[in-house]
């Protein structure tokens, strides 16, 4: 599927790709709205209402900011995310194709929507930063990676070859603005999050394990293989 030695720069999305999405799902949409109502002791309508305000800025800056929805809120975000710190892991085999990664030499970054704050919860817990060659975030750049703008920003602090990038993410409209800027390796992600059905990503090839682009499709035997061999 992919031909690595076209390859010398590979950009990764984080949630949802590396990481599975079941943290950010859970939390956005169940744990928060709940500890809202709590804290603030109002109806438990109201968190429809939170659900509804949260979803309303998907695909901006707002969405990924911890800080934004601090203030909006009036709650400690961080604080709340750490309740439920436990449900932060890594996607099946990405370690694997991590460690892979690092020994054929091309170029890592993590391009990545969350926000610094997120990221120092989250880096620490899974250990990512140790297979990254550097850290992105949309943060940094003022502008969300399903914006154009971004890619220009990105190619300014990160340089990279569009033409001998790989560029693996499960935001369909992410992969869709760094098709525009003219990446030209895209792959998406069938099921981001492990509690829920996998997503239909029609305009591009979509990974149920990296495995499947370890040249020959036969990685190393990582750990998860060994638990269960």
């Amino acid at each position: 599927m992919i031909d690595w030695r076209a390859i010398d720069t590979v950009l990764l999305d984080m949630d949802g790709t590396l990481l599975d999405l079941h943290f950010d799902s859970h939390f956005w949409l169940e744990h928060l709205p709940r500890r809202y109502v709590e804290l603030h002791h109002l109806d438990e309508a109201t968190q429809e209402t939170v659900r509804s305000r949260i979803l309303h800025e998907k695909g901006s800056l707002n969405w990924y900011s911890l800080a934004y929805w601090s203030r909006e809120l009036d709650v400690d975000i961080l604080a709340l995310k750490r309740e439920i710190q436990h449900l932060i892991g890594l996607r099946s085999d990405a370690l694997d194709f991590l460690e892979w990664l690092k020994q054929a030499h091309p170029r890592v970054v993590l391009a990545t929507n969350a926000d610094r704050e997120s990221l120092e919860l989250k880096l620490p817990i899974t250990g990512l930063e140790a297979y990254l060659d550097a850290i992105v975030s949309s943060a940094d750049l003022g502008v969300p990676k399903e914006a154009q703008e971004f890619w220009f920003a990105l190619q300014d602090v990160e340089p990279f070859d569009p033409e001998r990038t790989l560029f693996i993410d499960d935001n369909p409209r992410v992969l869709e603005s760094a098709r525009e800027y003219g990446i030209r390796y895209l792959l998406g992600i069938k099921q981001p999050d492990s509690t829920r059905p996998d997503k239909a990503i029609k305009e591009f090839v979509a990974l149920d394990r990296f495995a499947s682009i370890f040249p020959g499709n036969s990685p190393p035997v990582g750990r998860e293989d060994q638990a269960h061999g």
